[in-house]
């Protein structure tokens, strides 16, 4: 599951979000040279408070991305606005003109302090160009990026006072640059987000974020936010001392002008380090004994795939070991060595794919969607409601009873009350998103909320019957341009659509458990589906933050389709006397976060089984070879997975907190363990013994050919649109290794050919549900992905 993917961008590292690939221009006020079209303006102190505004040309082009002002105090105002694009970018050129700024800034002797901030409306810095990381062929050209960006950054910390005044994104290079300067202050605007995400894109922070970070929050504090990426809000960023004040949206220049003017006055002393940062920090066996906790949790977490944390993990060891110059000496070379991984390479084919898929194809939809209708409040009607609140909607709740409708506002209020408690928003943010909901019971007020309704999600049980009474029910008191999306697992829209008059306006909008972690949602069509209601279905979709893939209606649609043959061959090898902890473990060590026996857990059997049950009309042969008697002998013991607390394994009623000496020395925490009920009914239902000695890799090889080879007819079926909506969709959705770059990049570097090989193999010795799709044969060795 990729959770923690994050949504904005850095310096030397881009994760998935919006960026500009332009060339940009830099216009700089400078003391001694004035332009003829922008006179001196001399005004008293305030937010307009600028003495002189001149400028330097560059280049021909008007183009310009910073700015320089001076205002009456002295405090020189740099302002960094790319043109052209919805965020600030650094590329290569970008740098030059910003270092340009900083060296006028640092040595006009009329300026005594500066305040560095974005012009942009939610944005402060979000990252590079790609292209400029792509372009460079070797090692060498990736490490002389990163010590050109630790240059610029040393001159701009060791002059005169700086203030970042930080509103919006400020990720990777973004943070790097705050940082360097001698105060921070950030927005308390919901879109205020620091980080160093470089790992998730198999880097690290290259422009001196290994070094500065643990300098400024404590190695232990540094280690958590570099070794895994995680975003960080404004409140916990002020707990961390990541800044030094929070400020409103609006005073935010003001805040950062009247902090320089004190800086300018008195610079800030440095506070005492806590005791326990000073014990983990200064005394050498206890830092090693932390930083070597720290690679044993990253080892044990990423199985060895992922070599960006080591890499990190070195580069922090070698700053705190021999010094700030050594560690930017193993920072830049160990960036310009992950650059050119397989892994990195990988993940930014996952990040262009992804950038990719935020447009929508259907362009903006003719009524904008303001309120969100959700029937039914299980889990995944909560989940559905909890991210459109998020993002602003208003949404209407409706259940059939008032417990169940508690216990869908209960889930909302508990998913929003884990970011308060993470420090992610204030009580109050989370008071003013709760406000949007509107919960509902069957009554007469529910009629006149459905008159106000733009689109309504129907997320009932996996019933074609009661699908269609529901849409039958709300559809009387729907307005006109209102669209309907359903939220099945696997039956066809077209099928869901025959309940209703307005055919034309029913859409599949198939959401991922837990919907407010999992970013894939697929959009189906069905045979009527109109262009209007596919536009409408993808904008909220995209506006809830998730990524989407629009499929084709077919029974599974795309990632459940492709999952049905992979979890029969599960079947398969429980019916032959494969262990199914070996059988999990060994597609973890493949790199799936979680083994399909326990993901069939997680989702429930019933669920599960549902699903199975329904592709195997559908896919015929290739959905053979299981044992559907496995699952139905435990769904007839009420054995559902974790809802229950029993599946194939059994779960802890209540999750035990560890305790303080797990906390510190770790040790064997409360969880899962194998059912011994269902052991035996494996037992009873075990056809023979072939699999009981099957190594790892060919369980893996089983598995995943099975998984790959659905996906690859789902292409040459068009129920996908292209190889890069199968990578996106297998990787988001299912949790495919992204350092393989999705099950069709894993194809092309294995060779088309070679695969097909692979699959023939199979099906001699195992079967028909192995033979290979024919698209694999028509390639002849050809790769899914054009080369680039």
């Amino acid at each position: 599951r990729l959770s923690a993917w994050s949504n904005l961008t850095g310096f030397f590292e881009l994760s998935f979000v919006f960026f500009e690939r332009r060339g940009i221009m830099l216009r700089l006020a400078l003391h001694h040279t004035r332009s003829l079209r922008n006179p001196i303006a001399t005004l008293s102190r305030g937010p307009f408070s600028i003495q002189r505004q001149l400028t330097v040309p560059f280049s021909s082009s008007n183009t310009q991305a910073v700015t320089v002002d001076v205002n009456s105090d002295g405090i020189a105002i740099i302002r960094l606005d790319t043109p052209n694009s919805k965020v600030n970018v650094l590329s290569k050129q970008f740098n030059e003109e910003l270092e340009k700024a900083i060296t006028q800034v640092q040595s006009d002797p009329d300026i005594k302090a500066a305040v560095l901030l974005s012009s942009k409306p939610d944005n402060f810095i979000a990252g590079a160009d790609i292209n400029m990381l792509s372009a460079c062929k070797s090692s060498e050209e990736l490490a002389n990026l990163s010590k050109k960006g630790q240059q610029m950054l040393n001159r701009l910390a060791s002059g005169k006072p700086i203030v970042a005044a930080i509103n919006g994104s400020c990720l990777g290079g973004g943070l790097e640059v705050a940082l360097a300067c001698h105060y921070r202050i950030a927005s308390e605007s919901e879109k205020t987000v620091l980080g160093l995400p470089e790992v998730k894109l198999g880097l690290l922070p290259g422009a001196g974020g290994t070094q500065r970070l643990p300098r400024q929050i404590g190695l232990l504090n540094s280690l958590d936010l570099i070794l895994t990426g995680k975003n960080v809000f404004p409140p916990k960023a002020k707990k961390l001392k990541l800044v030094d004040q929070l400020a409103d949206p609006h005073a935010l220049e003001q805040a950062a002008i009247d902090q320089a003017i004190s800086l300018a006055k008195k610079p800030q002393a440095k506070p005492k380090d806590a005791l326990l940062r000073t014990v983990t920090e200064k005394i050498g066996f206890v830092r090693n004994y932390v930083l070597g906790k720290a690679r044993e949790t990253v080892l044990k977490q990423t199985k060895g795939k992922y070599p960006a944390p080591l890499k990190a993990l070195e580069a922090i060891s070698a700053g705190f070991e021999h010094g700030v110059e050594k560690g930017l000496q193993v920072e830049a070379e160990n960036f310009g060595a992950l650059g050119q991984t397989p892994e990195s390479k990988a993940l930014v084919t996952i990040f262009n794919a992804s950038t990719s898929l935020k447009k929508n194809p259907y362009g903006k939809p003719a009524q904008e969607v303001k309120t969100i209708a959700v029937v039914g409040a299980g889990l995944m009607g909560a989940g559905i409601s909890q991210v459109s609140l998020d993002k602003g909607f208003r949404v209407v709740l409706k259940d059939v009873s008032q417990t169940a409708l508690a216990r869908g506002e209960k889930q909302i209020y508990a998913t929003f009350q884990e970011k308060v408690k993470k420090r992610q928003i204030s009580s109050f943010v989370r008071d003013k998103k709760l406000a949007g909901l509107v919960p509902l019971v069957d009554n007469d007020q529910w009629a006149a909320q459905l008159k106000r309704t733009d689109l309504l999600v129907e997320a009932v049980l996996e019933d074609l019957a009661l699908k269609h009474r529901v849409i039958q029910q709300v559809e009387q008191h729907l307005p006109a341009h209102a669209v309907i999306a359903t939220n099945t697992s696997a039956i066809p829209i077209s099928s869901i659509a025959q309940g209703s008059k307005r055919p034309e306006n029913v859409v599949g909008m198939h959401y991922f458990s837990p919907v407010e972690k999992m970013p894939l949602l697929e959009v189906i069509l069905g045979d009527q589906t109109s262009h209007l209601a596919a536009a409408a279905a993808v904008q909220v979709g995209l506006r809830q933050g998730k990524t989407v893939i629009v499929v084709k209606d077919v029974p599974g649609f795309y990632v459940n389709r492709s999952l049905g043959p992979y979890m029969d061959e599960v079947m398969a090898l429980l019916s032959q006397g494969a262990d199914l902890e070996k059988i999990d473990k060994a597609m973890r060590d493949f790199g799936f976060p979680v083994g399909p026996i326990s993901l069939a857990d997680e989702v429930g059997l019933d669920v599960a089984y549902h699903v199975q049950h329904t592709l195997k009309d559908a896919l015929g042969v290739r959905m053979s070879g299981g044992d559907e008697s496995i699952m139905k002998a435990l769904l007839d013991k009420k054995f559902l997975g974790r809802k229950t607390g029993k599946g194939f394994f059994t779960y802890p009623a209540t999750k035990q907190k560890p305790s303080l000496f797990q906390k510190l020395f770790g040790g064997k925490k409360p969880s899962k363990e194998v059912f011994s009920e269902t052991v035996e009914i494996l037992k009873s239902l075990r056809k023979n013994e072939s699999a009981a000695n099957l190594t790892v890799e060919q369980i893996q090889e089983r598995l995943v050919g099975r998984l790959i080879n659905e996906a690859i007819f789902c292409l040459q079926d068009k129920i996908i649109a292209s190889p890069t909506d199968g990578d996106i969709g297998l990787v988001f959705g299912l949790g495919f290794p992204p350092f393989l770059g999705g099950p069709f990049r894993y194809v092309d570097s294995i060779g088309t050919d070679k695969f097909y090989d692979r699959l023939k193999r199979l099906s001699e010795q195992y079967g028909p549900q192995f033979e290979p799709a024919p698209m694999l044969k028509e390639l002849n060795g050809a790769p899914f992905h054009k080369k680039e």
